[in-house]
Parts: C-alpha cells; sequence; structure tokens
C-alpha cells in the first residue's frame, strides 16, 4: 500500500486539476491574480 500511495495521490490530483479545467476555474484564478497584481502595484 505505501508504494501505491504516491501514485493514487498523482492520480487523484491531476483528476482534480482537469475537473477545474473542465469548470472554467482556470479563468476565475487568473482573473483574481491580474487583480491582486494590479493592486500591489497600485493601478487596479
Amino acid at each position: 500500500m505505501r508504494r501505491r500511495l504516491p501514485l493514487l495521490l498523482t492520480v487523484f490530483a491531476v483528476g482534480l486539476i482537469a475537473w477545474g479545467i473542465a469548470h472554467g476555474e482556470v479563468q476565475e484564478v487568473w482573473r483574481k491574480a491580474v487583480t491582486i497584481c494590479l493592486s500591489c502595484v497600485g493601478i487596479g
């Protein structure tokens, strides 16, 4: 079981990443990152 745990966690993580991409989370994260970045610079 110990040898399988890293593989199972990797498969689970890749599945969650794929689910997030399929549901448009990339655009949401990008929008928030741009907003935070612009706020730090003092533009937004």
